[in-house]
């Protein structure tokens, strides 16, 4: 964890690979968007997160087309 961390409601891919933020690879957020594929990035720490997050909950960082 980064103390300092910023939390972003919404991201696009090239916003994610233009600031060099550390949400995956790199690779792997081109074949995302390359591939239309949306990532929601959350804490897994968090007991019920997963369930949260496939229930649509508002938890994370939605990265996807345009922010």
């Amino acid at each position: 964890q980064v103390p300092d961390a910023k939390m972003f409601k919404r991201l696009s891919y090239l916003e994610v690979l233009q600031r060099g933020l550390k949400v995956m690879d790199a690779t792997a957020t081109s074949l995302c968007m390359d591939n239309g594929i949306p990532l929601i990035v959350f804490g897994l720490a968090t007991h019920g997160n997963i369930r949260r997050a496939l229930l649509g909950e508002d938890i994370g960082t939605y990265v996807g087309g345009e922010s």
